[in-house]
């Protein structure tokens, strides 16, 4: 009979004696069948978009609700826009490069992890690299939501569309109150 350390022998990986612990096997009819605990199910990949140029409250309450919607164990994964991007869309220039946005945005703790958009805007290979179960815009992207819906009811995709609401605290709650209110500070 074969013990766990001899299913395991010629693997490189490695599993860890607390995964072994979750693992349940049975022998039913000669057939191995496996039983995995919740904690090592696929993980629920959540993702969200934006330029995150000077980052807010709203910014950091949005990524709350966008990890929280997929559950305690889900993945965030941000698409942060390009600086040529913002340019286009926003019509200025961002504070930060994107390397130096990629870089904040990476180390706030419900994400986990920040990949730069596409030089040329794809909804086809983010969804290819990223593979959501959830997509979530920001209250302010009601244009770029509906060609994205638009996109996923054309190729038949199982995807669950939400639309952050906007979250408000004190008198700066968008990038462009931070921008006015330090254009006043300044002047």
């Amino acid at each position: 009979m074969k013990t766990q350390g001899d299913l395991l022998h010629g693997r490189q990986d490695r599993i860890s004696n607390r995964d072994l612990n979750t693992l349940k096997e049975y022998i039913n009819g000669g057939y191995l069948v496996i039983s995995i605990s919740g904690d090592m199910k696929k993980k629920t990949i959540v993702l969200t978009s934006g330029a995150f140029d000077i980052i807010h409250p709203g910014h950091i309450k949005m990524l709350w609700e966008a990890k929280k919607l997929g559950g305690r164990k889900s993945k965030l994964v941000v698409v942060l826009a390009r600086d040529n991007t913002i340019i286009k869309r926003k019509n200025r220039k961002p504070l930060f490069d994107e390397k130096s946005r990629q870089l904040i945005v990476s180390n706030l703790k419900p994400v986990d992890e920040v990949i730069l958009g596409y030089r040329k805007f794809s909804f086809e290979k983010i969804i290819k690299k990223v593979k959501p179960d959830i997509v979530v815009f920001g209250y302010d992207q009601t244009e770029i939501m509906r060609e994205f819906e638009k996109f996923i009811k054309d190729k038949n995709l199982d995807i669950k569309v939400y639309k952050a609401k906007r979250y408000r605290f004190g008198s700066i709650n968008s990038t462009t109150d931070v921008i006015e209110k330090l254009k006043e500070m300044l002047s």
